[in-house]
């Protein structure tokens, strides 16, 4: 039994017929969205670090001698047994020890521990919590705009190597057309660094100012817990 030999026939392009891809224009187009993208990236970190910053000046006073004069002002009325004057003194000022004096004041029929640990609750969930959400956006833009910008450059290099490609049979200077196209793709991994960079910067110093702000209100609380606990243990004496 003989078998037949079948020769599979290639189509025959006609001369000067480009049968090679180019995804020059589909680039160009994935090109502008990137550049969108990244100036939408550097907007919200730029957004969240200002939100940040003012959040931490409003909830901080700005030096320990500020908050000094403050707990002399409410320990006044306070160690007289007058706590509506102390809570009227608290009541107009957003900033962390004032509120949570309020608080104590509010809870001051509980037992001591449990002002404390309701106290340290308080500050935790409503001012340090508040900060590390928005502070975990600025990490995301951090770690996601160089990334975003080298998806720009390898699109852009697909770009440059589609033209070589189909420019290979056209007699251009294929050199200098991929060398302009190179240079324009790595703008946008140099972009991504350059909203990256400066925000490193920004969380380092917010840091600080946070760990300041803790350690502020941690004096600031202290203080006001032991005069609220002389308070009370005069009344339970009386």
């Amino acid at each position: 039994m003989k078998r037949r030999l079948v020769r599979l026939r290639y189509p025959n392009f006609p001369q000067g017929f480009d049968n090679s891809m180019d995804i020059s224009g589909l680039t160009t187009i994935f090109g502008y969205i990137i550049y969108g993208a990244l100036g939408l990236i550097a907007l919200w970190g730029a957004f969240c670090v200002i939100v940040v910053w003012m959040r931490v000046a409003e909830k901080r006073f700005r030096s320990e001698a500020d908050q000094d004069a403050f707990l002399d002002a409410v320990e006044e009325p306070l160690l007289r047994g007058n706590y509506s004057a102390a809570e009227e003194l608290c009541e107009d000022d957003s900033r962390a020890v004032p509120q949570l004096a309020l608080l104590a004041m509010h809870m001051r029929d509980n037992s001591y521990a449990q002002i404390k640990q309701m106290m340290l609750d308080r500050f935790q969930r409503d001012v340090l919590s508040d900060l590390e959400y928005r502070l975990s956006w600025v990490y995301t833009v951090i770690k996601g705009a160089p990334m975003v910008g080298l998806l720009g450059t390898v699109t852009g290099m697909m770009g440059a190597f589609g033209k070589l490609a189909a420019g290979e049979s056209g007699g251009a200077d294929i050199a200098t057309q991929m060398a302009e196209d190179i240079s324009l793709a790595l703008i946008t991994t140099a972009a991504g660094l350059a909203i990256a960079i400066p925000l490193v910067f920004c969380t380092a110093s917010i840091n600080v100012r946070i760990r300041k702000m803790e350690d502020l209100v941690g004096v600031g609380v202290t203080r006001f817990l032991g005069a609220l606990r002389e308070r009370m243990n005069r009344e339970s004496e009386a």
